[in-house]
């Protein structure tokens, strides 16, 4: 292996990945003062170059229906939720191999560029409460979590105040308020939903959804506009992205060198100082191999992948991958069980219908085992969706011909409700990714293999979201109910997490309660990784809210000399 190596390549510290996490790492450590290189296996990412919400269908040149070839050979999985608009910023499948055994199928959606899947995230955001941090605690899955709602609390205020989230307090122990901005607003057939769900549910709340998308100029950025494809871009900045607001504020304090096509392969140990002394990169475009050295290294380069780079650092201590004296690196993958859930035509409201597209929806909060347990199942769900009109696209399930049918499409249709829940996924040590050593991705980089099923416990949660969702719907008026009765895939969520657990004993996890491993004290991992259970809501705003809390205490370790 030729390996590049110099002193310019020296800073006090390295961020790896340059999504939700990444970011805020890279804001938080150049703004404390340190010398910080970012480091992004992809592409840059300019969003008025590469934004592509407002290209019309007919500059395309598939019309959206996309290269239906190319997505079969080059995107196979990608292809589950990328379009002709938005693909380019998922990854090629070739390039990104992994592998699942036959019986356990796994989803895996990623890309690989500046800024990463903040570019395409739901953008929902929602605080934990002690409901989620003391549950392994008291149900006695997964490991106690080292911390509580009052050690984030603070964090959760910080990270909302940067970067904007909409929504409306509600008062609810299960799921604390924040510092929102004002709320979007529901339409009347949500509204009467909602009303009905408080006189006929008493213990459920059906409210807006809350969401990192302003609804007011907010920090430089201006409020949102209603075009609606957010997936593609947002060329007004008016949803968070580290593209948006964490890179820029790191690149304006003139401490921040961002590196693209920087594939990560391993990190630099020395075991005499037992601490991370640089990381090993393959330039993604002329597959060299340099070196890049610093004091502390942040990995965030998202959960499956920070697990494959620490395997992949493996030393004579530690074989089975760096900082894994606990054996749990890789292990305990969770993701949000979905597509359980309900719809139906709401009668009523013909004379009303949308203007523009809010990009957001309804939340209703977890209501099962927050006062009375549950017999089939412990943990919960929430519900996302809402009511639209339907719109021309209903005419493919009707019957008709002719002007007279084509004249009926062009109004808008009836409304329809949908309630769609997001399950907890208990974290199971047999879910888990190990290196691949007989397929290697495009840099020569072992693959992954990744294990992970549905268990007793998400499929009760699945069963009795979509009943209940009918029920609800049954209850406020709703004509032709149909129940979604197909759970997603592993990873469809695209909320996996889990991978190093952080934990009160180094014997049963990989990282301590300021994301910091167990058994290399210079090492902090704040994406999905450190996670040791998932809740039910969004795991984003988490994420962010560890990620400066972390930075915070590892600057200070620096200050006294301890890092």
């Amino acid at each position: 292996m030729n390996v590049i190596t110099n002193k310019a390549n020296t800073y006090d510290a390295i961020v790896v990945g340059s999504g939700i996490s990444g970011g805020w790492a890279a804001k938080e450590l150049t703004g404390k003062g340190l010398q910080t290189l970012v480091l992004e296996a992809g592409q840059t990412i300019v969003p008025e170059q590469d934004y592509v919400e407002h290209v019309p269908v007919w500059d395309l040149k598939f019309r959206g229906m996309q290269d239906r070839q190319y997505m079969k050979v080059h995107q196979p999985m990608q292809r589950y939720i990328a379009d002709e608009w938005n693909s380019k910023f998922f990854v090629d499948d070739l390039e990104n191999p992994y592998t699942t055994p036959a019986d356990q199928p796994y989803l895996f959606l990623r890309g690989r560029h500046v800024g990463g899947r903040s570019v395409m995230w739901g953008r929902q955001s929602y605080r934990w409460s002690d409901l989620d941090f003391e549950a392994n605690l008291k149900d006695g899955h997964g490991v106690d979590w080292p911390i509580r709602y009052k050690d984030i609390e603070p964090w959760y205020d910080y990270v909302e105040d940067f970067i904007g989230v909409s929504g409306q307090a509600e008062n609810l122990p299960q799921l604390p308020d924040g510092k929102f901005l004002p709320p979007f607003e529901m339409n009347c057939a949500e509204l009467e939903m909602r009303d009905i769900v408080a006189k006929k549910f008493p213990d459920r709340r059906l409210t807006i959804g809350r969401t990192a998308i302003l609804t007011v100029p907010h920090r430089g950025r201006a409020a949102c506009h209603y075009c609606g494809p957010c997936g593609r871009g947002c060329i007004t900045r008016s949803y968070f992205s580290s593209i948006h607001s964490t890179l820029p504020a790191a690149e304006a304090t003139g401490r921040m060198t961002l590196r693209p096509f920087s594939v990560v392969h391993s990190l630099i140990f020395d075991s005499k100082t037992r601490r991370i002394t640089g990381v090993r990169v393959i330039d993604a475009q002329t597959k060299e191999t340099l070196e890049f050295h610093s004091k502390i290294v942040f990995l965030c380069a998202s959960t499956l992948e920070s697990a494959r780079i620490l395997m992949n650092s493996a030393t004579p201590e530690f074989s089975t991958g760096l900082a894994n004296s606990s054996d749990q690196l890789g292990r305990n993958l969770m993701d949000h069980i979905f597509h359980a859930g309900a719809s139906g035509i709401m009668p009523g409201h013909e004379d009303r219908q949308q203007i523009g597209n809010r990009p957001n929806g309804i939340y209703m909060p977890r209501f099962r085992n927050v006062k009375d347990k549950h017999p089939d199942f412990v943990r919960g769900y929430g519900y996302q969706g809402g009511a639209a009109r339907e719109d021309w696209g209903r005419g493919s399930n009707m019957p008709g011909f002719g002007v007279d049918f084509k004249h009926q499409l062009r109004q808008p249709g009836p409304w329809r409700f949908t309630f769609g829940a997001w399950g907890e996924c208990l974290p199971h040590p047999d879910n888990r990714m190990v290196l691949d050593k007989n397929k290697v991705d495009a840099w020569g980089i072992p693959a992954m293999r990744i294990s992970h099923k549905w268990r007793e416990n998400e499929l009760a949660i699945f069963k009795d979201a979509t009943t209940t969702a009918a029920e609800m719907l049954e209850a406020a008026g709703a004509k032709d109910i149909t129940q979604m009765n197909t759970p997603s895939l592993p990873g469809e969520c695209i909320h996996e997490m889990g991978s190093a657990r952080m934990g009160r004993n180094p014997k049963s996890s990989v990282l301590n309660q300021w994301n910091q491993a167990h058994d290399v004290k210079n090492l902090f991992i704040t994406d999905g990784s450190f996670m040791a259970s998932s809740a039910c809501q969004n795991p984003s705003l988490t994420y962010m809210a560890m990620t400066a809390r972390a930075c915070d205490y590892a600057v200070k370790q620096m200050k006294r000399g301890d890092l």
